[in-house]
């Protein structure tokens, strides 16, 4: 599904009673999320927040500013996901691939991140929202590192929603960095090669408590996946909209979530609807 307009209040906005503190700040004019069956809702949330480039680029500015903008975006979109009772929502933030880009915008990339984690942690509390990273080591900043580190650390007994990081993150490394740890443990004998199952695998992965991805959110006009949670996705509702990230706020993402609770789910199975005759 794709959108290409700033979507209106969903349908049912307003009518559905707050059970969230009210630490969280309210939307600017004052809407609420949809009333929606909560054993309906998307227990993961994967969010791909493209474009902030390009919607700076349309404006004349560097596409720094994008980014800029982009972290007011991120932290609406939390709030809107605390509201609606979403468990579990996952960021792209830096990929595996990013470093490709231009050595002044990874700088600003390392050192903005760095600083959103510092400034924005003590909301997170408030919020109830639990950080996790997920991702590689290797090449990632130390700063940045410690950073999220101390966001963990920070929010570590938080319960409302955990928030997952994915900062210098690929799902191709990922599987691979899986399939190597499995390895080591096949040759020293700790796992046997013939137990290896898709339970294992899940273990063996960045982030082994990390629910499968429900609903899978990209902005920006683009329709693919860019290498993200490409495991925990297999079975994800998409929904491709064309609003660039600074573009998008809480009431897209509620927007989203009512296309997800509407949609069929089988899972590869199927339910034969003709009458069977005789």
């Amino acid at each position: 599904m794709t959108d290409s307009a700033r979507p209106s209040a969903p349908a049912g906005t307003g009518s559905a009673p707050s059970l969230v503190p009210a630490r969280v700040p309210l939307h600017r004019e004052g809407l609420t999320p949809p009333a929606l069956p909560r054993e309906a809702l998307p227990q993961h949330v994967a969010c791909v927040m493209d474009g902030n480039g390009r919607w700076a680029n349309a404006r004349g500015l560097a596409r720094t500013e994008g980014h800029r903008v982009g972290e007011s975006t991120m932290m609406d979109v939390i709030a809107g996901a605390v509201e609606l009772g979403v468990p579990e929502l996952s960021v792209y933030a830096f990929s595996t691939e990013n470093w490709r880009r231009s050595p002044a915008e990874v700088r600003f990339l390392m050192g903005f991140t760095r600083t959103v984690l510092r400034a924005q942690t003590d909301d997170l509390l408030a919020w109830g929202v639990r950080v996790n990273w997920v991702g590689r080591e290797p090449r990632l900043w130390k700063s940045v590192l410690s950073e999220v580190r101390r966001s963990e650390r920070i929010t570590a007994g938080n319960e409302t929603m955990v928030l997952n990081m994915c900062l210098n993150y690929g799902g191709r490394a990922e599987i691979a960095d899986a399939a190597r740890a499995m390895a080591r443990d096949v040759e020293a004998g700790r796992l046997k090669a013939s137990s290896i199952s898709e339970r294992t695998i899940q273990r063996y992965l960045y982030s082994p408590s990390m629910r499968d991805v429900d609903l899978f959110i990209r902005t920006g006009g683009e329709q693919r996946t860019s290498n993200f949670l490409m495991w925990e996705s297999a079975y994800a509702e998409l929904y491709l909209s064309d609003l660039p990230w600074p573009e998008f706020d809480r009431t897209a993402l509620w927007r989203a979530v009512e296309s997800y609770v509407g949609r069929d789910r089988r899972f590869g199975g199927a339910v034969d609807k003709v009458a069977p005759q005789g």
